[in-house]
């Protein structure tokens, strides 16, 4: 595997990842003081209370109730009746049922009477099976033997009312939880309310200090403070303040904190929330939510909004769909009216964040909604210095530290990367048992962030072995032999990740614009691994799978996008064109005749065959080199630029051009049809896969 250390050119890929924000409580809309979250404990006690009150209505009248229940048949007591065992002196408040007939041993207490020590005994005759004469005639043999029949009495008006609460505190409790549970903010005139987290001036420590390695942006945010702490300055000449500021930039430079450092320096409240806040499948929501956070913040002015993440709300309107109008597009729509809404006397800023500005409806982006499109790039090399030295501060640093040279071997890292390349290297040092991170752990980090996981463990026999450092050996010995190619930092044929070895480059210097002859170094040194198995072996492996891929889309860019090939001229030649039903955005509709994509692959074929010409040439030219540096890979598994260094000077002493180890000769250029101006460029990956 061949790694291109992210030089930082145009041909860099935009992959990137979000800074993680805190969660904070949000504020009221009535007032000025943060409201307190509701609690989940609040919704648990009323549920219990609900289920301890239904429990205590089921069972009151077994837990309130003293008598002892007996229950007969209704053939043992018709016999009791004849034999004398139940008679008038024993047999009281005898009362038919629906179900069932119902007697006590003992006569109703009056209120006068003492309290008896002895309760009554309650029998019960179930009769629920029998037929509807049956009554007449017990009542007919009950009477015989002198026993009063106490008139049936329906449910007392309290049973009544603990019946009906039995069976409407569920349905009651139910509908509760469901309005809960889709509001989402404790009831439902709460429905539409922002889901926005309101961040009170206390609350908001994060200033411009804080803040590294984006110097330019900060630069232009000072000025949005300036609005903030003095409108009335702008106001008073006539000037209108900015409505919006749109920071743009890869995933992980650092927008978010960027917005909470504009808040923090200039005391204002700061409403944060993301884009995927307003997405709901319930029609109305969102644009309700927007319209909500507006009046919020208006209560508030001055006052900052920051959407992160706006691509998910502000996406183009699809305009070629008959009826597609969809709730997404609502929402949007509202956030333009809100926009336009602010009067000039309104003190709010909107901030909105995003990686893919190409993806944005045309109408966010126009004078008078957000006015202002700040870039949050990669930071250069003293960024990155200044970001490491902010995230070392938080570990036990030894002194042997060179942290100029952390921030030369990062070169394309972001803030987020940086971070995450500190907290590595104090895993490592915790593995090891040292007490604290020495120069050793954050080179080794480097090679885990860039290339993966070591595989200490895999078994890999001899030949494959040999094979792998025969490939990352070519890869290297190319860059030292082309005055163009960037120095190469380490190699090393340990597994890591997907890959059985890697070659590193380090550039000396960051460029953001990448020549014609550095390119063709480029696609060299990604061919230079299947060269030298090609000189030692004559044959392939598939471990060039990834070098070739990537020495492919360099070639076809510079031959479709930068116009660096006279056969095929000057012109820009898009793979797919913009199609109305997707909202302006690329569809796969073919833009070029059959003819011209052909002549397209031919000449990228032929600059692939130039390079690949060029590169055989180096290894059987210096394959002694090769071997040496083969050998001495086996034995030591990885080798450093100095280790590099002395191989060359064995069997080329004297001068050399850096990062070339030869003078370049007046042989004829391979590329001489191909001569073009130079363009934008980029750092590109290959590798030696599985």
């Amino acid at each position: 595997m061949q790694t291109y250390l992210g030089k930082e050119r145009h041909l860099m890929s935009d992959s990137e990842q979000r800074p993680s924000q805190d969660s904070k409580p949000s504020k009221d809309s009535n007032g000025d003081q943060p409201r307190k979250p509701e609690s989940p404990n609040s919704n648990r006690t009323v549920l219990y209370l609900l289920i301890v009150a239904t429990i205590c209505l089921v069972f009151s009248p077994l837990l309130f109730t003293k008598s002892e229940l007996k229950t007969l048949t209704l053939s043992e007591f018709e016999k009791g009746l004849e034999d004398g065992e139940y008679n008038k002196t024993n047999v009281y408040n005898l009362k038919f049922g629906l179900t069932a007939i119902t007697f006590q041993n003992q006569p109703l207490p009056k209120p006068e009477d003492p309290p008896s020590e002895v309760s009554p005994k309650l029998f019960r005759i179930p009769v629920a099976t029998m037929g509807n004469t049956w009554q007449a005639d017990v009542k007919d043999q009950i009477k015989e033997h002198g026993i009063r029949v106490s008139p049936s009495e329906g449910p007392s008006e309290w049973q009544s009312w603990a019946l009906l609460m039995i069976i409407a505190a569920p349905l009651i409790l139910l509908l509760i939880l469901m309005i809960r549970r889709v509001g989402g903010a404790g009831s439902a005139l709460s429905f539409g309310r922002s889901r926005g987290k309101l961040y009170a001036q206390d609350d908001l420590d994060t200033t411009f200090d804080d803040v590294k390695g984006i110097d330019e942006a900060v630069e232009e945010l000072k000025e949005v403070v300036e609005f903030l702490k003095s409108p009335g300055k702008y106001q008073a000449l006539g000037g209108r303040i900015p409505k919006g500021v749109l920071l743009v930039g890869p995933p992980g430079t650092g927008k978010t904190m960027l917005a909470k450092a504009v808040a923090g320096e200039a005391g204002v409240p700061f409403v944060s929330l993301s884009g995927s806040d307003f997405v709901e499948m319930f029609v109305g929501v969102g644009a309700a939510r927007v319209r909500d956070m507006f009046q919020q913040a208006a209560q508030r002015s001055p006052c900052i909004i920051f959407i992160d993440e706006l691509d998910a709300l502000g996406k183009a309107r699809s305009n070629g769909m008959p009826g597609g109008n969809d709730e997404r597009e609502q929402t949007l729509n509202a956030l333009l009216v809100e926009m336009d809404g602010f009067g000039s006397d309104q003190s709010v800023i909107v901030m909105g964040a995003t990686n893919r500005l190409d993806v944005l409806d045309q109408a966010l982006l126009r004078p008078g909604r957000f006015d202002r499109q700040v870039l949050v790039d990669r930071p250069d090399i003293k960024g990155r210095e200044a970001i490491l030295k902010v995230h070392m501060t938080k570990i036990k640093m030894d002194e042997s530290v060179n942290l100029p040279r952390v921030a030369k071997l990062t070169a394309g890292f972001v803030g987020a990367d940086l971070a995450n390349l500190v907290n590595e290297a104090a895993l490592l040092a915790a593995r090891k048992d040292k007490k604290c991170v020495t120069q050793d752990e954050f080179e080794e980090a480097v090679d885990r962030v860039v290339a993966g996981l070591a595989k200490q463990t895999r078994i890999i026999d001899d030949e494959e072995k040999e094979r792998t450092a025969y490939h990352e050996c070519g890869h290297a010995l190319t860059a030292c032999s082309l005055p163009n190619a960037d120095p190469v930092h380490k190699i090393s044929i340990i597994p890591r990740g997907r890959t059985l070895g890697f070659m590193m480059q380090s550039p000396d210097s960051e460029s953001h614009n990448t020549t014609r002859s550095a390119l063709l170094a480029d696609i060299c040194v990604m061919l230079g691994g299947t060269a030298a198995e090609h000189v030692v072996y004559d044959e392939p492996s598939v471990g060039a799978q990834n070098d070739l891929q990537r020495a492919t889309d360099t070639a076809r860019r510079m031959v479709t996008e930068w116009g660096m090939s006279e056969k095929i001229g000057k012109v820009h030649y898009s793979e797919s064109r913009s199609s109305p039903f997707f909202g302006g955005r690329m569809s796969e509709e073919p833009v070029h005749s059959e003819e011209t994509i052909r002549e397209i692959d031919l000449e990228v074929k032929r600059i692939i065959d130039a390079s690949y010409e060029q590169t055989l040439e180096i290894m059987q030219s210096r394959r002694q080199v090769l071997e040496q540096m083969t050998r001495e890979l086996i034995e030591v598994e990885t080798m450093d630029a100095d280790h590099l260094k002395r191989i060359l000077d064995e069997h080329h002493p004297g001068a050399q051009i850096v990062p070339g180890t030869f003078p370049k000769t007046d042989a004829a250029d391979p590329y001489s049809d191909a001569d073009a101006e130079t363009n934008d460029g980029d750092a590109e990956v290959s590798g030696t896969d599985d």
